[in-house]
C-alpha cells in the first residue's frame, strides 16, 4: 500500500472501549479531546497465538455506544507487564481522572470483576502477577473525527 494511501474505515478492526453505556461515552470523549492516550486490557482477552506487541502501527476504528465510528486510532506502543508494574504515567494517561496507579488499579479491578466483564470473559483471579497489555495510541488525523452520540440520547 502506498505511504499516502489510507485503509478504508470499513476494513479496520473495531475498537470498543468498555461496554456500551456511560463508561464508553466517557472513554470515547476522553479519546476525542486528547486526554486519553493509553488503555489497558488483560492479556487473556487477546488471542493466545497473537503477540500484542505486534500491534504497534495498527489502526482501529473507535466505536461509540451506538456502534458509530467516531475516529481512528493508531497504536504507537505496547507493553505487556504484570499488573503490579503498571506505571503512574500510564495510569494517568488513561484520561479517566486517576491521580495515580493505585486509584487506576482499583477502578480497573472493579471493571474486571463487573458482571458484564465476567459474562464476557469469565471470572478471573486478578492479582499483582496478572498480565496486562498497556497500549499507547494517538488519533490518526488522516481519518475524519465525528461527534459521539451519547448512550442515553434518542437517535
Amino acid at each position: 500500500m502506498a505511504q499516502d494511501s489510507i485503509e478504508p474505515i470499513s476494513t479496520l478492526p473495531r475498537g470498543e472501549f468498555a461496554f456500551p453505556g456511560s463508561l464508553r461515552d466517557a472513554l470515547v470523549t476522553a479519546i476525542l479531546d486528547g486526554t486519553k492516550t493509553t488503555t489497558t486490557s488483560l492479556l487473556v482477552e487477546h488471542r493466545p497465538d497473537h503477540d500484542p506487541q505486534e500491534d504497534v502501527g495498527a489502526l482501529e476504528a473507535v466505536l461509540d455506544s451506538h456502534d458509530n465510528v467516531v475516529c481512528v486510532i493508531r497504536t504507537t506502543a505496547v507493553e505487556v507487564c504484570r499488573l503490579a508494574d503498571v506505571s503512574d504515567e500510564h495510569a494517568i494517561a488513561e484520561g479517566e481522572g486517576y491521580a495515580d496507579v493505585n486509584e487506576w488499579r482499583a477502578g480497573h479491578e472493579q471493571f474486571w470483576s463487573s458482571p458484564e466483564f465476567v459474562e464476557y470473559i469469565g471470572e478471573l483471579d486478578i492479582n499483582d502477577d496478572t498480565q496486562v497489555v498497556c497500549q499507547r495510541f494517538t488519533v490518526d488525523g488522516r481519518y475524519p473525527v465525528k461527534d459521539l452520540v451519547a448512550w442515553n440520547s434518542i437517535a
